[in-house]
């Protein structure tokens, strides 16, 4: 052992060695490029642009570092040749594209690939995603976004991991490694890009592109973890945000980027801009005209712009006139210089023009996204009526039962719906079939033919009703005030209930919607977000009982939009609800008016959500028991052991995501009332009990105070273990 010891040692002293070598090479290679550089040359590299054969005399005049949108490796490597091997100096493009949850074989979207809490799959969803699209010639993606997400009404909450701030880390932090992987020359290595820096998530009423009103402190404790965990996990890169943050806009916003970014958190890597987020501070009222928003991001510490065009047009004339600095320019152009270096762009600047179409769609690949989006799917309710494993005739119908576009979901570019596999597809494989759609959409309305669908429930043994949302209506600039089900998509769930059969709902959605009429008129409801690809056989293996569920709700699932924003982890009120408040109906006539006794909620939705955050039911049941702490009393610099037994108490080999919680008593300002700290996926045959434990830092406890400094406050608290963030008993323990 002592041996074995010794020799990782050495070894990660080596590579450690290697690393440092490696970088110094590159940070002479790059500042001996920089002295060959004319300024023109070098406001080249800070332009990007959407396009590739159209500007290929730009590229070739060194006036362009960066294209997006272009997926075709033959034009990538036309224009790559361009600036290899026709420019001056030949500095290789950095070719980039949205490359979300997926390329060819499409996962679920990121909120639901958040449901599995299991970054593991996560990261190897990230690693296919970078060797399908390092085939096409794609080496920088614009993944992952890590806004905390609380209001569904937002449509981008689609492409986050949802309103939580630790799964919001493990989740961002495990597609940083799945895309860059673990030598970034690697063809494979595809550069991440953490977004939205920062607050974005909180736009408010959920509109897109919203202003936000955040104080340093919610952004230290709340919204800044996520990318500091991403810059210290090696994100190569970084995008600033379209929303002002205390009415400065991200992209000139110098104390973001440079006082906490670079300064604070030592980031070295590169920063760009979203689309035309330096062009859009000029509607924001903050910038004169383009050149003054040039000017404004150059000097926040923004190195790249995407497709203002602000750069490649002003920088010159700014640094003649002295608005900006040849240091500031420089500093610019290193990071990006740095990027290619560190991707091995130099030196291996084609892709192999066959490659794609040989690792698209790799058994692996498929086996890997269909494992995701089968631990992605939560079951909201069942009556007992699944897994359909004595029905034999099924009546298939909804407008999203064979979507194959629409169950990609949001931000899939690149996936090909010829492949995707839909519940229908899946479903005729293992049952006798009866398939009616009555809505051919999401969004229609149309029940002329609900007549037939009740005609066919007469022959079946159950009934299988996909419903959701198109991918259309999720996802950028597609924001809801309305979180019902669209369309008369409700209205036919109600019909198949009314028929007397068995109901299965399946609901494919961006985001989560308000269902709770629905669950009203079915027997069963899984939820599968846009699940992708292979979403139909997971949904289907779920069904018939082959897979049991495992997935828990990544956000606080709310009875109607009206209660938006909410989330689990809220701040203490003084006026806590307690479960017992009177609601609209049972107020009687001309009531006296009084605040005695009053609480914070809501008359008519009352005092909580629908379906809590972390929730998520099995074909089993499991009960937690023996949970205890190793002592009571901790002091800085100790660790909290938790241990608890984990018992599956049903019929069913099953996994159970566990999951611990804790609460600070009393702090210098407000606490939130419960924060997840710890969660594990535990798989266990039918009957079987395991030991199980959470070590806990006490230095997790800390958080900025009253004073912004981030520290353990000494004092009381409370801890959980269980299978959702309203459930279990609670246990106390002190810091001193």
């Amino acid at each position: 052992m002592k041996i074995k010891g010794l020799f990782l040692l050495m070894s990660a002293m080596f590579v450690g060695t290697m690393t440092m070598a490696q970088s110094a090479d590159i940070d002479q290679r790059v500042e001996e490029l920089l002295q060959k550089m004319t300024v023109e040359e070098k406001i080249g590299q800070m332009h990007q642009v959407s396009g590739g054969y159209q500007f290929y005399n730009d590229i070739v005049g060194g006036n362009i570092g960066s294209i997006l949108n272009v997926v075709d490796p033959i034009e990538i490597n036309a224009v790559q040749r361009a600036a290899v091997e026709e420019s001056r100096l030949g500095i290789p493009l950095l070719v980039s594209r949205d490359v979300i949850h997926g390329f060819r074989t499409i996962f679920p979207i990121p909120l639901g690939m958040a449901a599995t809490f299991n970054p593991d799959i996560v990261e190897r969803g990230a690693r296919v995603a970078a060797i399908e699209a390092t085939a096409s010639g794609i080496r920088w993606t614009f993944s992952p976004m890590l806004d905390i997400a609380r209001d569904p009404r937002w449509g981008r909450v689609a492409e986050g991991s949802g309103e939580d701030t630790y799964l919001d880390v493990q989740m961002g932090v495990a597609m940083v490694k799945g895309y860059q992987g673990g030598d970034y020359t690697d063809p494979t290595s595809m550069a991440a890009c953490i977004k939205h820096f920062v607050g974005y998530g909180a736009a408010e009423g959920g509109r897109d592109y919203n202003t936000t009103m955040l104080s340093e402190r919610a952004l230290r404790n709340i919204y800044f973890p996520p990318f500091k965990a991403c810059v210290d996990a090696g994100a190569l890169t970084l995008m600033t945000s379209f929303n002002d943050v205390d009415g400065i806009p991200s992209t000139g916003n110098s104390w973001l980027l440079d006082d906490i970014l670079r300064q604070e958190w030592g980031f070295d890597g590169m920063v760009v801009t979203d689309w035309n987020s330096s062009g859009e501070m000029i509607a924001h009222g903050y910038a004169e005209d383009l050149k003054h928003a040039t000017e404004l991001s150059i000097r926040a510490g923004v190195d790249m712009d995407m497709m203002s065009f602000g750069f490649i047009q002003h920088t010159k004339a700014l640094l003649d006139e002295g608005k900006i600095t040849m240091e500031q320019l420089d500093n610019a152009v290193r990071n990006i210089l740095k990027l290619k270096f560190r991707l091995g762009l130099f030196d291996n600047p084609y892709v192999d023009e066959g490659l794609a179409a040989r690792v698209a769609y790799a058994k692996e690949h498929l086996d890997a996204a269909k494992q995701c989006a089968a631990e992605s799917i939560i079951l909201l309710q069942n009556n007992g009526i699944l897994p359909l494993k004595d029905a034999k005739r099924l009546l298939v119908t909804g407008p999203m039962a064979h979507a194959p576009y629409e169950q990609l979901g949001t931000w899939a570019f690149d996936g090909q719906e010829e492949h995707t596999v839909t519940p229908l597809m899946a479903l005729r494989e293992a049952y006798d079939v009866v398939y009616e759609p009555i809505l051919t959409y999401s969004r229609d309305n149309d029940m002329s033919n609900i007549k037939a669908a009740k005609r066919a429930a007469k022959g079946v043994d159950a009934i299988v009703v996909c419903v959701g949302e198109e991918a259309i209506l999720s996802g950028e600039a597609h924001s809801l005030s309305n979180l019902n089900l669209q369309g008369a998509q409700s209205a036919l769930i109600a019909e198949m209930r009314a028929t007397g059969k068995p109901v299965v709902v399946v609901v494919i959605a961006g985001r989560p919607l308000t269902i709770e009429r629905d669950l009203a008129s079915c027997d069963a409801m899984l939820y599968a977000f846009h699940p992708g690809t292979m979403g139909g056989e997971a949904i289907a293996d779920i069904i018939k009982g082959s897979t049991v569920p495992s997935g828990k709700l990544p956000m606080t699932f709310i009875r109607d939009a009206g209660q938006a924003p909410f989330y689990y982890n809220h701040p203490v009120t003084g006026r806590p609800n307690n479960g017992t408040e009177t609601l609209l109906d049972a107020i009687p006539i001309k009531a006296g008016q009084t605040s005695l006794g009053c609480t914070s909620y809501y008359l008519d939705s009352g005092y909580g959500p629908l379906l809590p955050f972390g929730y998520g039911l099995s074909y089993t049941t499991f009960a937690y028991s023996n949970i205890k702490l190793d002592k009571s009393e901790y002091t800085e610099g100790e660790r909290i052991i938790v241990e608890y037994d984990l018992t599956n108490t049903g019929d069913y080999d099953a996994t159970e995501v566990a999951q611990l919680y804790v609460r600070d008593l009393v702090g210098s300002v407000v606490r939130p009332v419960k924060e997840l700290k710890g969660f594990e996926r535990v798989t266990l045959k039918a009957g079987e009990t395991r030991h199980c434990r959470f070590e806990l830092s006490v230095a997790d406890l800390a958080y900025w105070n009253r004073d912004m400094e981030y520290v353990v406050e000494p004092g009381s608290f409370e801890l959980w273990v269980a299978g959702d963030s309203a459930s279990g008993e609670a246990l106390s323990f002190s810091v001193r």
